[in-house]
């Protein structure tokens, strides 16, 4: 997962914290520091505090997730925009085609609320 500037700054401020309790000198600060700034993912920050204790920086606290967790799937008939969006077809179909044209557009429609409702 990529780092954002706010969990680089948060593992800067873990660093220091380091130092200040004697953990870290200033050589190992920094090179540590230098590799912190120059991370673009979490596992690029693992390394720089597996031999410290904690305080550790949030993003490795929460879990060192290196693939995100899959997206559940979307059942987009259950959200409510279809009825909206038949409604619209419908409004459209209507101004366009006269309102004879809207019993060819029914049947469909019926069939596409009828679905949305089994699942």
């Amino acid at each position: 997962m990529r780092l954002s500037d706010a969990e680089r700054q948060d593992a800067m401020d873990v660093l220091s914290e380091h130092v200040r309790t004697g953990r870290l000198d200033i050589d190992e600060y920094g090179t540590r520091s230098a590799k912190v700034t120059q991370a673009k993912t979490v596992r690029e920050l693992e390394p720089l505090f597996d031999d410290l204790p904690a305080p550790r920086p949030g993003v490795l606290v929460r879990g060192a997730v290196t693939e995100p967790a899959p997206a559940a799937p979307v059942k987009w008939l259950n959200m409510g925009l279809v009825p909206i969006a038949a409604g619209l077809a419908v409004g459209v179909f209507l101004l366009t085609r006269g309102a004879a044209g809207f019993f060819v557009l029914l049947i469909p429609l019926i069939l596409l609320v009828l679905m949305s409702r089994r699942r």
